[in-house]
C-alpha cells in the first residue's frame, strides 16, 4: 500500500468515527478516544508524506541547478526556507523533514540504479504511521553521528531497535531512549563527551530587579548529587504537608515546586557556612552509580546516574564512587548486584535499592527515584504480601492512586533486579488487556 493510499484510509476512518458529532464535545469518551488515536496515525502518516515530498524538494533545489532549482524558481534560497514559507514551520523543522526525507527514501547511483533507502526499517515504520517525523528524525541524527565510529552492521540492528522501541513513545521519551542508545553505540565516545561537558559547566550570578539570577549549565558527574539533595529536599517538604494536620490552615506550606528547591538550595549553603540547625531533610535521598565489573575493571563502557539519561564514561563513575555519599552498585552478568558500596548492612535500603536499579525510578511514568516510594503488589495487610523484589514496585505518587483507582493491573517476571515490570491496562482502555512494558527496561537498548 502505498503511502497515500494509507493516509487517505486513516482519513476514511476518522471521518467514520466522527460520524454525526457536530464537535468533539459531543463524542463519547470510547469514541473521543478512538478518535484521538486516529488523529495521531492521520498526523503520523501525513508526516511521511510530507517527508518524502521534501526530500523531493531539496534534490530538485540543489546547488548545481543553479538558478533552475526548484526553490529558487519559487524565489527561495533553498528548500528549507521554501518547506518552512508554505507549510508554517520552522526552518529547524524543514530541515527535519528534508532530512528524515532523503534518509528513509529509496536512492539511486552514480549509474542511475536502484538502491534501498539508507534507514528502511525507519521508512517502514513512518510509512505504517507508527512512527512521527519528529522521533524519526532524532533517530536519523543519532544514527548518523555514530555510523563511522560503529559500523554499518551495528547502526542496521541499532536502527531496528530504535524503530521498534519508539513507536507507541511520546517524543520526550524517545529522546530518553536515544540518549541511552548512544552509550550503547558509541561507548568509547562518553570520556571525551564528559570532558568536554565538564569544561563547559559554569554558574553566573547576576543581580536585576532587586532579585538574584542563577544561569547553571552542569554536566551530569557534577551534578548527580546537586539533583538528588534538592530533590530529596522537595520530596521531604511534599511528605510533610501531605501529613500536616490542617493543611488549609493560613500557615499552611503551599510553597510551589521551584520555591522549595531554591528554599533547599539556601538551606545547603547556609549550612556548609557554619549553620548549626538539625540534619538535613533530604527523605533519604542517595546518588546510585552503576556500572559493569567488566566495564570497571577493562577500563571501558560506560555507567549510568539514577535520575539522568546521560551516561558517563568509566572515569566519571570512578571519581564519583570515591566522593562522599556516593553509592558505587557494581553488577556481574546477568544483572545480577556484586556490592551495593556502604549500603550493603543496611536491608530495607538496599532492597530500595535493588527496586531502584530495576525500575529506573517510578516504573510507569519513569520519574526520578528520589520522588517514587517502593509499594506492595499483594498488599501488606489485606493480602498478606511478602517484603520482597518480586513483591515491590517503584512508584510516584499520582501513579500509585491511577493503578489503584482505574484498576490497571501489574505483573512482574523474573526475580530480583533482572525482572521486567509489566503493566495491564483494564478493559476499557485496552480491550485485548496488552501488558505494557515499564521500568528501566523501557529504555535500555542494549538488553
Amino acid at each position: 500500500m502505498s503511502k497515500l493510499s494509507a493516509l487517505h484510509e486513516a482519513m476514511s476512518r476518522l471521518d467514520g468515527l466522527w460520524a454525526d458529532a457536530d464537535d468533539a464535545a459531543g463524542l463519547p469518551r470510547d469514541r473521543l478516544i478512538a478518535v484521538h488515536s486516529a488523529t495521531g496515525e492521520l498526523r503520523r502518516l501525513l508526516d511521511a508524506v510530507h517527508a518524502d515530498v521534501a526530500a523531493v524538494i531539496s534534490q530538485e533545489s540543489r546547488s548545481e541547478l543553479g538558478a533552475g532549482g526548484l526553490a529558487k524558481q519559487q524565489g527561495f534560497r533553498s528548500a528549507e526556507t521554501m518547506i518552512a514559507a508554505t507549510t508554517g514551520v520552522s526552518r529547524v523543522e524543514a530541515t527535519r523533514l528534508v532530512a528524515v526525507g532523503e534518509a528513509t527514501a529509496p536512492r539511486t547511483d552514480m549509474r542511475g540504479s536502484r538502491l534501498p533507502a539508507r534507514y528502511p526499517a525507519l521508512g517502514e515504520a513512518l510509512a505504517a504511521g507508527r512512527l512521527g517525523v519528529q522521533a524519526a528524525g532524532l533517530i536519523v541524527a543519532l544514527l548518523e553521528r555514530c555510523r563511522i565510529a560503529t559500523g554499518i552492521d551495528r547502526i542496521a540492528e541499532a536502527e531496528r531497535i530504535l524503530a521498534d522501541r519508539a513507536a507507541g513513545l511520546s517524543l520526550d521519551d524517545v529522546r530518553r531512549l536515544v540518549t541511552r542508545a548512544e552509550a550503547w553505540l558509541d561507548p568509547d565516545g562518553l570520556e571525551p563527551k564528559g570532558e568536554e561537558m565538564r569544561r563547559r559547566r559554569s554558574l553566573t550570578m547576576f543581580e536585576r530587579d532587586g532579585m538574584l539570577h542563577l544561569d547553571a549549565r552542569i554536566d551530569v558527574e557534577t551534578a548527580a548529587p546537586i539533583v538528588a539533595a534538592i530533590r530529596g529536599y522537595v520530596t521531604a517538604a511534599f511528605a510533610a504537608r501531605r501529613d500536616a494536620p490542617d493543611a488549609d490552615a493560613p500557615d499552611a506550606d503551599r510553597r510551589t515546586v521551584p520555591m522549595l528547591q531554591v528554599d533547599a538550595l539556601a538551606l545547603f549553603c547556609a549550612h556548609v557556612l557554619g549553620c548549626e540547625g538539625e540534619s538535613m531533610p533530604l527523605a533519604g535521598a542517595t546518588v546510585v552509580v552503576r556500572i559493569a565489573l567488566d566495564d570497571l575493571q577493562a577500563g571501558t563502557g560506560c555507567a549510568t546516574i539514577d535520575g539522568f539519561d546521560q551516561k558517563i564514561g568509566v572515569g566519571a563513575a570512578r571519581r564519583m564512587a570515591a566522593s562522599g555519599g556516593v553509592i558505587p552498585c557494581v553488577l556481574g552478568g546477568g544483572s545480577e548486584i556484586l556490592d551495593w558500596g556502604r549500603e550493603k548492612r543496611l536491608f530495607t535500603r538496599a532492597q530500595r535499592l535493588a527496586l531502584v536499579e530495576r525500575d529506573g525510578g517510578c516504573a510507569m511514568c519513569g520519574l526520578p527515584p528520589q520522588m517514587t516510594k517502593a509499594h506492595h503488589l499483594r498488599w501488606w495487610s489485606r493480602d498478606h504480601g511478602p517484603t520482597d523484589l518480586s513483591n515491590g514496585v517503584l512508584l510516584c505518587e499520582t501513579c500509585h492512586h491511577r493503578i489503584h483507582d482505574n484498576g490497571w493491573e501489574i505483573r512482574i517476571d523474573g526475580k530480583g533486579v533482572a525482572g521486567t515490570v509489566w503493566f495491564i491496562p483494564p478493559g476499557y482502555v485496552d480491550p485485548e488487556c496488552r501488558p505494557r512494558l515499564g521500568g528501566r527496561a523501557r529504555f535500555d537498548v542494549a538488553a
